[in-house]
């Protein structure tokens, strides 16, 4: 496929799906939502958005099954990986010849799991650097950022990875085409493990209260050089400059809630395996010491499970 896809499904459509669907959907794109809490609300009102001090709205073609969608050239994934086990249902319907997957779900081993069941070839993968959240049915809170790195599993980009992500861009997310995913992965696990996982291990912290406090502070440091430590010994080099630079942007989004502490505060499950344990096995693995990592993942592991 070298064109743009002419039809998009959103699996997945909390908070991230939602979002980069009803920026597609605004410029023009067919985009067809799956939803299932918010399913009559978005059907009745469609999608609204809150961005940069204003709101705008969005029709949306929203679906209880993705029977009801039928074959699309794009599906993009905005599920938790908590949810990888609905995939093997959800996915077929959705399905031709040359139907494209692109998952923007956090942590490792996503692209492996979709190559698995519907061939690497299919397979995308998309890093999200953004602020937002689902704040009622159907309406959509953006505090910042946005951007999406879009790369190949396994390959060097292809004409059809620029399309897309010209499609994104065209849209209005800044969209990078990257060389390397694995490696912009590991990139966004610097932050996601730090931050994610000492919001929830501290009992509810905010990105701005953990940064102030210089225990804390020194953890989510020891955090990312561990990140950066293993992320380098299975090849994916990340410079430790990027400490800082990650550091200074927290520091913009003030009293930020990451998206793993709501879904524990709410009751919902917390991606812990693809964010914390994947990370910590590969790297391990590889034979990296992750003390700081090992530890936080089992205490995450212990909260989690109450």
């Amino acid at each position: 496929m070298n064109a743009s896809p002419k039809t998009v499904a959103v699996v997945g459509s909390g908070a991230l799906g939602s979002y980069y669907g009803a920026k597609l959907a605004r410029q023009g794109a067919d985009v067809r939502f799956l939803m299932r809490a918010d399913l009559e609300a978005v059907r009745r009102d469609g999608l609204t958005v809150r961005e940069k001090g204003a709101e705008w709205k969005v029709p949306a073609q929203a679906f209880g099954s993705t029977g009801e969608i039928g074959p699309v050239d794009l599906v993009v994934i905005g599920l938790k990986t908590t949810a990888n086990a609905d995939l093997e249902r959800l996915i077929p319907p959705l399905l031709h010849e040359k139907t494209l997957l692109l998952t923007l779900q956090n942590g490792l081993g996503n692209e492996e799991l979709l190559a698995q069941q519907w061939g690497a070839e299919r397979v995308l993968g998309g890093l999200c650097f953004v602020c937002l959240n689902r704040v009622a049915p159907g309406v959509i809170e953006y505090y910042g950022h946005g951007t999406l790195s879009l790369g190949e599993f396994g390959r060097a980009p292809m004409e059809r990875t620029q399309a897309i992500g010209a499609m994104f861009s065209e849209s209005g997310v800044e969209t990078h085409v990257v060389e390397d995913l694995i490696t912009e992965r590991w990139r966004k696990l610097v932050w996601n493990i730090p931050f994610n996982g000492l919001s929830i291990a501290t009992g509810g912290r905010t990105c701005d209260l953990l940064l102030a406090d210089d225990g804390l502070r020194a953890q989510v440091r020891g955090l990312m050089a561990e990140t950066i430590a293993a992320a380098g010994a299975l090849g994916h080099a990340i410079p430790e400059s990027f400490i800082d630079y990650q550091i200074e942007r927290t520091y913009s989004m003030g009293p930020y809630k990451p998206s793993s502490m709501i879904d524990w505060q709410l009751g919902r499950a917390v991606e812990v395996e693809s964010i914390w344990g994947e990370p910590w096995r590969q790297g391990n693995a590889a034979g990296v010491g992750l003390p700081r990592l090992e530890l936080l993942y089992q205490m995450l592991r212990q909260v989690t499970s109450r």
